[in-house]
């Protein structure tokens, strides 16, 4: 039940880009053109940052946990990933706000990727699906620089096989790091191993990486755009998600109404 906010974290208060705070979490006001800008600079300065795109079920899920909605706070930028949060947004006074869904930023990134060269790692999906992921990224964009990639399994990791997977990470020195564990494992990966990887972008972008490897197929365009890419999601895979929608969405809905009709949306 999306009641009670979590405490807003200082994190945000702290924050230079744009931003709606949509049930307390701070959703970037920006395009795909300028988020891939905001990732350049973090990289041309060496920064230790990491980028959160969030739908209305991290949002809602932020509402439940607090650990997600630290992380979703603590995060350098936060893309909506969805049509009902930019819808959202703009209900809360942002009238340009735009989608900046996670798939199309990996996209966005690795095509300005060819003319300034950065350089990418793949970390998640199931068995093989980094590996693939890489392979279709690198056919799709030639010249695009993958310096490693990794799938860990499910299980939880121990501390030696966490440390190990971040300093192959670190020996193979990115610029960018595509996280793909999925909501809200993803997230807390991040806020926990920013300070591990220095130097390093963070995205995560969930199921980009099945969806980049076909073992998920997308919503034609024209539902991305309409805001029916989840009625196509759950057609899909009915039995995973239709908690995520039938249920989180009209709370989510119903939750940011309220909010913007008793006017204690802050920015």
């Amino acid at each position: 039940m999306l009641s009670k906010r979590m405490p807003l974290p200082q994190a945000v208060a702290a924050k230079s880009l744009p931003h709606k705070l949509i049930l307390g979490v701070p959703v970037a006001v920006t395009t795909m053109s300028e988020a891939v800008d905001t990732i350049g600079r973090w990289i041309a300065g060496r920064e230790s940052r990491y980028v959160c795109a969030s739908d209305v079920h991290s949002i809602t899920r932020a509402q439940e946990t607090a650990s997600h909605m630290e992380a979703l706070n603590a995060a350098d930028m936060v893309v909506p990933d969805g049509m009902p949060v930019v819808w959202a947004s703009r209900l809360y006074g942002a009238a340009k706000a735009q989608r900046v869904c996670g798939p199309d930023l990996m996209l966005a990134v690795c095509e300005r990727s060819l003319t300034t060269g950065w350089t990418h790692y793949f970390y998640g999906g199931a068995e093989g699906v980094a590996e693939a992921l890489a392979e279709k990224l690198r056919t799709r964009y030639p010249g695009l620089k993958v310096v490693g990639t990794e799938c860990p399994p499910f299980r939880p990791l121990t501390d030696g096989e966490t440390q190990a997977a971040l300093q192959r990470i670190n020996d193979a020195a990115p610029d960018i790091v595509w996280i793909g564990l999925g909501c809200p494992k993803q997230e807390a990966w991040m806020l926990k191993h920013r300070p591990d990887l220095p130097g390093k972008t963070l995205v995560g972008v969930g199921a980009a990486f099945d969806f980049h490897t076909d073992r998920v197929k997308r919503a034609p365009v024209w539902m991305q755009n309409s805001g029916l890419e989840w009625a196509h999601r759950l057609a899909s895979e009915p039995r995973r998600l239709w908690r995520r929608y039938l249920l989180q969405a009209p709370r989510f809905v119903f939750a940011s109404l309220r909010e913007w009709i008793s006017g204690s949306a802050r920015t």
